[in-house]
């Protein structure tokens, strides 16, 4: 059966996500080294270390692990929406960032909770101000656009996800967007996939998934009776037990593998 659908993942996929991280504590963690003199590449590392041990003891750690939100998320989203989780994350949200550079400026003898509350928002600025999008991105998605119907599946919180496509200027091309934090479960759970495929009104066997992770969007699409289209930028070796129906190093070739 034809192709007629095309999933898309976010996060290192479109827009690049970790590297758009680390350049946000970066320039944050530059400001401890003007105030207190601080390794910028130490205090970077305390800071997500903290931040994963707080995370982990979240009250709604078991959602944040269902739908796929890291720890780094964590301290620049807004967690926007009425889902009682969402709710209880934007309430815990200003003490967990709090907390989360106040001991890691300790872990270098600053105690110092004003400035700690000050690199809590300087890394929610510098972090909402970057949407890179991968320069191969947007003229595969002009071109695919006429041949097949494009949609998103994602993981992750509802607004960071939507600011991502707004910023980077990327909704336009989507009939269809599922994000796990809108709808309570994540990659690589089959139900996820299958709710895009009934927006774009398509079979499993007409649509194919493209994404950078093979234990959430390969395994994810194949249990959904879709394709998935491995993107291996970094061209690692794939080193998981996971077989992709098809790798790609840039979405400018996903055209012919199509073919």
């Amino acid at each position: 059966m034809a192709i007629m659908a095309i999933l898309f993942d976010i996060d290192d996929t479109l827009v690049v996500e970790e590297a758009s991280a680390e350049a946000s504590f970066l320039a944050t963690c530059e400001r401890a080294l003007e105030q207190y003199g601080l390794n910028p590449n130490a205090l970077y590392q305390a800071v997500r270390c903290h931040a994963r041990l707080l995370w982990r003891a979240s009250p709604t750690i078991t959602y944040c692990r269902a739908i796929g939100i890291s720890s780094w998320e964590g301290l620049w989203a807004r967690f926007l929406g009425d889902e009682p989780n969402l709710k209880a994350l934007r309430e815990w949200a200003p003490t967990y960032r709090r907390e989360s550079w106040a001991r890691a400026l300790a872990d270098f003898g600053v105690y110092d909770l004003p400035f700690a509350e000050q690199l809590a928002a300087m890394f929610q600025n510098e972090r909402h101000s970057r949407h890179i999008v991968f320069p191969d991105v947007e003229p595969a998605l002009k071109d695919l656009r006429g041949t097949y119907r494009l949609a998103i599946v994602t993981n992750r919180v509802p607004d960071l996800q939507c600011e991502k496509l707004q910023g980077a200027n990327l909704a336009q091309y989507f009939d269809a967007v599922i994000i796990s934090g809108e709808v309570g479960v994540g990659k690589p759970e089959p139900r996820i996939f299958e709710m895009d495929l009934d927006k774009l009104a398509v079979y499993p066997e007409m649509a194919v998934m493209v994404g950078d992770s093979l234990n959430r969007d390969i395994i994810g699409a194949q249990q959904a009776g879709l394709r998935g289209i491995w993107i291996n930028r970094s061209r690692v070796d794939c080193d998981e037990d996971v077989t992709p129906d098809a790798q790609i190093s840039s979405l400018s070739e996903l055209g012919d593998v199509l073919q």
